[in-house]
């Protein structure tokens, strides 16, 4: 089956990548997410990552804590490039060039974000893995992931998640819970389902992006998504609520 998106953006969670630890990196989770990465980008298809840095430290929980929410954030932020940086160095070892692009400032260890730099590397066949959030407090990484990807043009944000899809009320405590096969961002944002906060929906309703939110836990699931196959929840423009 040929691929139905050619440029995408992959928006991983911090948690995504502790597997069973209570906090920080498992190592066999990252090589996982990496050698589906890398096998998505093998088959020719442009794919720019943002991952987020809840795995390390949490800005609104630093900020309940009684710490400077604007601190908290900024802290949070430097914590997502800890990851992306653990993350090219699991893809470069798969073999995939890959660049780590950071809104705040950090040269030594990567690139400065550049809107035209991120898709040259794109076009040249480079994973583009996207840190330090948007380089502002107070905005999250899933709002982050709909600023970037609307910037680079991408076709559809994966959302990659711990379950498959969005539900209407958590399937953990409801065994009768319904998964949705496609939502309108309105009905997202009118029920607040908890796809990706409220302003990351907004941005995409506006550049007409859509989200796929899909179970990154099940093996070869990123490959199923850009191939058109049934998996997740669909949330665009153009859905109906089913």
């Amino acid at each position: 089956m040929g691929n139905t998106y050619q440029r995408v953006l992959l928006k991983l969670s911090g948690e995504a990548l502790m597997g069973s630890l209570p906090y920080g990196i498992d190592p066999a989770v990252v090589q996982q997410v990496a050698e589906e990465i890398a096998d998505v980008a093998r088959q020719g298809i442009q794919i720019a990552v943002v991952v987020g840095g809840g795995n390390i430290f949490r800005g609104v929980k630093g900020a309940s804590a009684g710490m400077d929410r604007a601190t908290a954030d900024y802290i949070g932020m430097i914590a997502t490039v800890m990851n992306a940086m653990t993350l090219q160095d699991c893809l470069e070892r798969s073999g995939i060039p890959t660049r780590v692009q950071s809104a705040i400032p950090m040269q030594q260890v990567a690139e400065p974000y550049i809107r035209r730099r991120a898709i040259r590397h794109l076009e040249k066949g480079r994973v583009v893995i996207f840190g330090a959030g948007s380089g502002n407090p107070f905005f999250t990484t899933d709002t982050t992931a709909a600023l970037r990807a609307a910037e680079i043009d991408a076709e559809v944000i994966l959302k990659a998640t711990k379950v498959d899809g969005v539900y209407d009320s958590d399937p953990k405590i409801n065994p009768d819970a319904k998964r949705f096969q496609t939502l309108t961002y309105s009905h997202v944002l009118a029920h607040d389902l908890g796809v990706m906060d409220s302003t990351a929906i907004a941005l995409c309703k506006d550049n007409n992006l859509p989200i796929l939110v899909f179970n990154l836990s099940v093996p070869n699931n990123i490959r199923r998504a850009l191939t058109g196959e049934s998996i997740g929840t669909l949330v665009g423009g153009s859905c109906e609520v089913s």
